[in-house]
């Protein structure tokens, strides 16, 4: 990552895609050069699997990224999810210090401190802490604040969510990524990347639950209170929907996949018998072509999709103490499986709630818009995410030394984006 420019790499179960964004030394904006999506290989279920297929995979995707963006990559962002993810809350408490005793101001010092002792959790030899998030800190038994610095008090508390991968996992991420020819410069939760490029701070801050619908697995994170309060993870994905097709229809998987992305639809009702549309179905070894209407692939879609979001539904309340019910904000669906007919009234139907909309990255500018797409997010989180990374890297080559002047930060800035600014 030089010059400005960070690189975000997704390893999905079925594509692997990539962007290139730009950062204006003078104004910290992102500008998207290029992307590129090839077909994943050597993966299964978000595991990489073969190393060395993964890696040609990664190779060929940041190759046309490179060509796109006419620039070349020399280190990348990436993201993890899926089963190898755990997370839990957990909270400490410290004195504050000072040098004026009946007078204390909390200090940078003190949040770090705290910060520390909030942590301060077994976690097991097998797994590495990927992210510590506060959620808020409490000054004297007064809660809900997010930024104790100056505050005048005695004890500082902090609550945070800690995120955890397989160290196992990580590694093989980084050996795959290392021998295509790169540097892995971080690696971040999947679903908490996305919230950076699709989510907006009043929703996180009255509860919102982004769900990432992949081809291998389904991940979610609940967000209240302008914080990550619990993740979950189901090993069903967009693959087993293709299975269902290419069993009840006896074809390749490659077809079904076709199908499915052409004409698949998960919401009944939105079908017709006015416009419910003939389905060509290709032939196995030289036998003719069938016919299917859209109406029948629709139920073997509609059925998977439906059990997803409720399994979803059911380890998110598993995995958390806030009810649902209390949840005001929205369902952000994201991922390849956010692109399919009749997703929105489906979820709506499942969790019960009209508040369900797509996550759509922002405009970062660029010459291509095909980033702009709910299978995007997580390379467009992960260039926002990380652009002070970018930054603080081009200061260093070209001798450049931070002002002491506090930054004066965007009025749209989610108190999430100020979490990563002050810890990562």
């Amino acid at each position: 990552m030089a010059d400005g420019k960070i690189v975000g790499l997704d390893i999905g179960t079925s594509e692997i895609r990539v962007a290139i964004g730009e950062v204006d030394p003078e104004t910290g904006n992102v500008q998207i050069a290029g992307t590129a999506s090839r077909k994943s290989a050597g993966l299964r279920n978000g595991v990489i699997v073969n190393i060395e297929d993964a890696k040609n995979a990664i190779k060929e995707a940041i190759d046309a990224a490179e060509q796109n963006a006419g620039t070349t990559v020399e280190s990348v962002v990436t993201a993890i999810g899926g089963s190898q993810i755990e997370s839990q809350n957990s909270r400490g408490t410290v004195p504050v210090t000072g040098s004026n005793k009946s007078d204390k101001e909390v200090s940078r010092a003190d949040v770090e401190r705290v910060i520390q002792y909030s942590t301060a959790i077994k976690v097991p030899d097998d797994r590495e802490k990927l992210h510590v998030i506060p959620q808020e800190y409490i000054v004297d038994g007064v809660g809900g604040i997010q930024d104790p610095i100056h505050r005048i008090g005695i004890r500082l508390e902090a609550k945070v969510h800690i995120v955890t991968a397989a160290k196992t996992i990580i590694q093989i991420i980084r050996s795959c990524i290392q021998r295509a020819d790169y540097n892995l410069d971080a690696v971040w939760l999947k679903t908490l990347a996305q919230t950076q490029s699709v989510c907006h701070q009043d929703e996180m801050e009255l509860g919102s639950i982004l769900v990432d619908l992949g081809a291998g697995t389904t991940d979610a994170l609940l967000l209240y209170k302008g914080a990550p309060v619990a993740t979950a993870s189901i090993p069903v994905g967009g693959n087993l929907v293709t299975n269902d097709i290419q069993i009840v229809t006896g074809i390749s998987n490659s077809n079904a996949e076709l199908i499915k992305v052409q004409h698949g639809c998960c919401w009944l009702p939105d079908i017709t018998p006015e416009n419910d549309m003939q389905i060509v179905v290709p032939g196995v070894g030289g036998r003719d072509p069938d016919i299917i209407m859209q109406s029948q692939l629709c139920q073997i879609i509609q059925a998977r999709m439906e059990q997803i979001f409720t399994m979803v539904k059911s380890a998110i309340i598993r995995n958390t103490n806030e009810p649902i019910s209390q949840l005001t904000g929205n369902i952000i669906l994201t991922g390849g499986g956010a692109m399919m007919q009749g997703v929105l009234d489906l979820a709506q139907s499942v969790f019960q709630t009209s508040s369900v909309r797509i996550g759509i990255p922002e405009d970062l500018g660029g010459v291509e818009k095909d980033y702009r797409r709910p299978d995007y997010a997580t390379v467009i989180g992960l260039v926002l995410a990380n652009k002070s990374l970018a930054q603080s890297k081009d200061n260093r080559k070209h001798g450049k030394v931070h002002s002491s002047k506090p930054e004066k930060r965007k009025s749209g800035e989610s108190k999430l984006k100020k979490i990563f600014k002050s810890f990562f």
